[in-house]
């Protein structure tokens, strides 16, 4: 294919007449993208009461278990001053 017949096949492609979308394209595409928001609204706050709890569980934990102070001493220490 040489340069005229591109430039010929071109001028067709652009000559047509573009297809006419569906009438009921616009709305279906409101309705999917609402839907696809309200779903990332939803999983984003689920995300974050799941960060909420696990914050919580960990100061909880923390609390009670107290990871900081060390464990007491199993054994007695040695008697030197006898």
């Amino acid at each position: 294919m040489n340069r005229t017949e591109r430039e010929a096949a071109v001028r067709r492609i652009m000559e047509r007449v573009p297809p006419v979308p569906p009438p009921d394209l616009y709305p279906a595409a409101v309705r999917r993208g609402t839907r696809m928001l309200r779903r990332r609204v939803v999983a984003r706050r689920l995300l974050w009461v799941a960060l909420a709890v696990a914050a919580v569980a960990l100061t909880v934990w923390a609390v009670a278990v107290q990871p900081w102070v060390a464990p007491p001493s199993e054994t007695t220490p040695s008697l030197t001053d006898w």
